[in-house]
């Protein structure tokens, strides 16, 4: 299980204890989402040392494979028109990553939002780098080796849906990329697994059962992960039928062996934190971008927030 760790970032609440008038304070652990998505190119490596220098605890990423079995940092499986060009041209049709080997992929300049686009409306603050690549997870490591720093710590996304098997690796060999690359670089002991796709979480225990998992979850129109109450076990969870738990995702994350349940921040409640915390689950929610959301969530008990915005969770 994680631990929560005090930094000078870190969120606090003032919690009085019934028995003193003494304050005691709680930290909430900050994850940088994409690295820090609202103010620089997400999953880039100026978002990332944004995030570093805002102070984040841990630095969220997406992990896909490229055609020659590269880990790389992006959110989709495909290339997006809302953010990638070409020779100074944006692209008119969006190119699957699993084509493309990581040196083809260094052609391709993902600094900057399309604008017009529906991405540059939700993202209006992000600030442009032309000429920005597609990190490997590789180069991740390097770049925080190469700044001393020691403490932050990856929580790292396989991008693998089920319903699109032929996108990505399969789960075991997906998770023993991202195990080796963490390996290889020294950080083994500071990475976490997340995905909605739990059979890759089940595949990281069977590799190296040391290796904390993130179960996220979403119950939502755009994605019911747990599919409470239908029929048969929903294909994100791996395998196990939340139905089985008495309808308890938290009961679900546990037996999956997750050490964090990381459902949709709009999904929380505080009876949902209690019942986790019950399991042993630490609370990570995503992905929260108002101050008044953090504040919020903070005083309904989670351990930690994900969110677009590291800047917005300093200093309350």
């Amino acid at each position: 299980m994680l631990s929560k760790l005090v930094s000078p970032f870190s969120l606090a609440i003032v919690l009085i204890a019934g028995f003193s008038s003494m304050p005691v304070a709680v930290a909430v652990e900050v994850q940088g989402h994409r690295g820090a998505r609202g103010l620089l190119p997400e999953n880039t490596l100026p978002a990332f040392e944004k995030a570093l220098d805002l102070g984040v605890d841990v630095l969220e990423l997406d992990t896909v494979v490229t055609a020659d079995g590269i880990a790389v940092i992006h959110h989709d499986h495909a290339l997006s028109k809302d953010n990638t060009r070409i020779d100074g041209a944006w692209l008119n049709r969006e190119i699957p990553l699993n084509t493309l080997t990581a040196t083809e992929l260094e052609a391709y300049d993902v600094g900057r939002i399309r604008p017009g686009s529906r991405y540059a409306k939700r993202f209006p603050d992000q600030t442009p780098v032309d000429g920005t690549r597609i990190p490997k997870l590789a180069d991740l490591f390097a770049m925080v080796a190469a700044r001393g720093d020691k403490t932050v710590r990856f929580n790292i996304e396989t991008k693998r849906s089920p319903l699109e098997p032929g996108a990505t690796p399969e789960p075991e060999t997906f998770a023993r990329l991202l195990i080796e690359t963490a390996r290889n670089a020294g950080v083994l002991d500071r990475i976490t697994l997340q995905s909605f796709d739990w059979s890759t979480l089940l595949a990281a225990k069977r590799i190296d059962p040391a290796i904390p998992t993130v179960c996220l979850s979403a119950e939502a129109r755009w994605l019911d992960s747990a599919e409470k109450g239908k029929e048969g076990a929903s294909p994100w969870l791996g395998g196990l039928d939340v139905d089985d738990y008495g309808g308890s995702i938290q009961k679900a994350a546990k037996a999956a062996g997750c050490a964090v349940w990381s459902p949709y921040h709009r999904n929380v409640t505080r009876i949902a934190i209690e019942k986790a915390h019950a399991e042993g689950l630490q609370v990570i929610v995503w992905t929260v971008n108002k101050a008044d959301d953090m504040r919020r969530l903070v005083d309904l008990g989670v351990d930690g927030i994900i969110t677009d915005y590291p800047d917005r969770a300093n200093g309350f």
